[in-house]
């Protein structure tokens, strides 16, 4: 069966322009090796804010995301954290995806696993050396059923992110308000709710890889 296109995503440029020099040493990863589409709802106000712009205008930046790598041209001993980015697409790529559930794992042990909005759909499946999720018994965020019923997508979407995420034993937060920014950090573990929490949350990942 040929897989689907590569997920469009989101939120990625927060995750760049938050580091404490303005910048990072990263590369993109995708469960393909291909261009990564972007999400077209985050082309438009009010998410298309002015990181978002300056990613687009930078022919660098732009072509990170042309020619992603696969998960298994990364090597996990080397990198300091994960972020897993946004967009519903993620909801089919990322959950059952071996080569980012290896990563992730990897990484878990001595970095920082993080995501913001749907990417935490990424985290579902990952398992510990001991068989346990990694998200058991751990306080996260992520998109909420509560923003897809606002966003009319409730019935598009092929399952309930935030019931699954808690049926693997995790501590789900959410904001009282709908789509204003909410970051959860439980120890190395950082999360983003909505696209509006992008920034906040590679704002937390870049100081906890400062510390």
């Amino acid at each position: 069966m040929p897989s689907p296109p590569p997920s469009p995503v989101e939120a990625p440029p927060s995750s760049y322009f938050c580091t404490p020099d303005g910048a990072a040493s990263g590369a993109p990863c995708s469960r393909e090796e291909n261009e990564a589409q972007l999400e077209p709802r985050a082309l438009k106000f009010p998410l298309d804010d002015k990181s978002s712009k300056a990613w687009r205008a930078d022919p660098a930046r732009m072509a990170l995301l042309a020619d992603t790598r696969r998960p298994g041209d990364v090597d996990p001993d080397a990198v300091d954290a994960i972020y897993f980015t946004g967009g519903h697409g993620v909801m089919h790529d990322f959950p059952d995806c071996p080569g980012l559930q290896a990563i992730t794992r990897r990484i878990w042990e001595n970095g920082v696993v993080s995501s913001v909005c749907h990417g935490y759909c990424g985290l579902l499946n990952v398992t510990l050396t001991n068989g346990a999720h990694l998200v058991a018994g751990r306080n996260l965020t992520g998109f909420s059923w509560t923003e897809e019923v606002l966003a009319r997508v409730d019935k598009l979407v092929p399952y309930n992110v935030e019931q699954q995420v808690k049926d693997r034993g995790a501590i789900y937060h959410k904001a009282k308000i709908p789509f204003v920014p909410h970051v959860i950090t439980d120890g190395r573990l950082i999360t983003g709710q909505n696209p509006a929490s992008a920034k906040d949350t590679a704002q937390a990942v870049a100081a906890a890889l400062s510390r």
